[in-house]
């Protein structure tokens, strides 16, 4: 059997996992990354074309430096490497004036998003429904409702993300597997970690795992139960009005439910739109997901969220797809040691929110493994 000895193993080369191993491998450090698949793909949660990236994060106010740490990475990879992966087109949020909203375990979202811009000085606009129709008549927000506006908004294209940052740390020396599984990780008495492999095993002084969803393959019973996997439905929605192009990102919430909630992006392929909501029904295993959407799914969500909603629509779908939130108890971050090995890092469940802060999270993990002063507080 192959053996092979690293300073660190990433586990998982998704959102977090390929920052964590772009960041290490820039310290000049042998370390490897290994996926269960070829990274990016569509079987975990960050694939889909887009994600939404503002700074004004309703969820905390911790989290603000955070996401602006993760910009500055982003525009310092896409010099490096030539890749477009942050595009600033402005952001709305949307209140329909009725109940206050939650999100991500936060009651008041819309309200505390206002306050953190505020707190932190982030350039933004508050809109009545009449102002935001002037600007986009699309939005058909109810007249007792109100907008938010930032203008650093936009989104990130995860694919790109992560593909330029695994380039970028095998150009630096850092090794990839793909297609690999990993079937078990262990304490060695030499206080190495050994990771099994099928048919190889590899040893690093430390493990940082990232693998998604999959982490509760690692953990303890009691442990595995702290998170849901919880399947999410992405749509492309063909467009019926040229001005989409033209449209910032968009979230709205539109009821005290976590389901009350739709949003989207402006159209990047000239005949469609991608929206989404949130659901929150939970399977045990990522691998016991169902990867198909139904027509009876994708008529629910036209009747449901979009029709009462947006202009400039055709109720007609080029495609849906499927991918997956990790949720923990409280909705936050997940990373912690192993409590049975002090050398295995556990990092998951960024429960919906984390693809905008994964730079900086990759960065922070690195600092943590060089025994660096980290920028964040986690």
């Amino acid at each position: 059997m192959k053996f092979r000895d690293f300073e660190v193993i990433v586990i998982g080369l998704g959102a977090v996992g390929s920052a964590t191993l772009y960041q290490l491998s820039k310290a000049g450090i042998s370390v490897l990354g290994i996926d269960r698949f070829d990274p990016p793909h569509h079987k975990g949660s960050s694939h889909g074309e887009t994600r939404i990236t503002r700074l004004a994060v309703g969820e905390s106010d911790t989290y603000v430096p955070m996401v602006k740490r993760s910009h500055e990475i982003w525009r310092e990879i896409e010099a490096i490497s030539g890749a477009s992966i942050l595009t600033e087109c402005g952001g709305v949020l949307l209140d329909s004036g009725k109940t206050p909203w939650a999100k991500h375990g936060v009651k008041g979202f819309f309200k505390n998003t206002v306050t953190i811009a505020a707190q932190f000085g982030i350039a933004h606009q508050m809109m009545s429904s009449d102002e935001l129709k002037k600007k986009y008549p699309l939005l058909q927000l109810e007249k007792e409702g109100a907008a938010y506006f930032e203008f650093a908004a936009g989104y990130l294209k995860p694919e790109i993300a992560i593909q330029s940052q695994i380039n970028l740390a095998e150009t630096n020396g850092a090794i990839v597997l793909r297609n690999s599984p990993v079937l078990q990780v262990k304490k060695r008495s030499d206080s190495k970690v050994q990771v099994e492999l099928e048919g190889e095993r590899v040893v690093a002084d430390v493990v940082i795992n990232c693998s998604g969803g999959w982490i509760k393959d690692f953990l303890s019973q009691t442990d595995r139960s702290k998170f849901k996997i919880c399947r999410q439905i992405l749509h492309w929605v063909k467009i019926d009005h040229e001005g989409w192009k033209d449209y910032p990102v968009f979230m709205w919430g539109h009821g005290p439910n976590p389901e009350d909630f739709i949003y989207g992006f402006p159209c990047l392929d000239g005949v469609s739109i991608k929206m989404a909501t949130e659901s929150f029904e939970a399977v045990d295993h990522p691998d016991q997901i169902n990867r198909e959407v139904t027509v009876e799914e994708q008529r629910r969500f036209w009747k449901e969220q979009v029709e009462p909603r947006f202009g400039g629509l055709k109720p007609e779908f080029l495609k849906s797809e499927v991918c997956f939130y990790t949720v923990s108890e409280d909705a936050k971050f997940f990373i912690q040691k192993n409590v049975d090995n002090e050398q295995e890092w556990m990092v998951s469940a960024c429960s919906g929110h984390g693809f905008k802060h994964s730079a900086a999270l990759g960065e922070y993990l690195a600092d943590r493994i060089l025994q660096r002063p980290p920028r964040f507080i986690l």
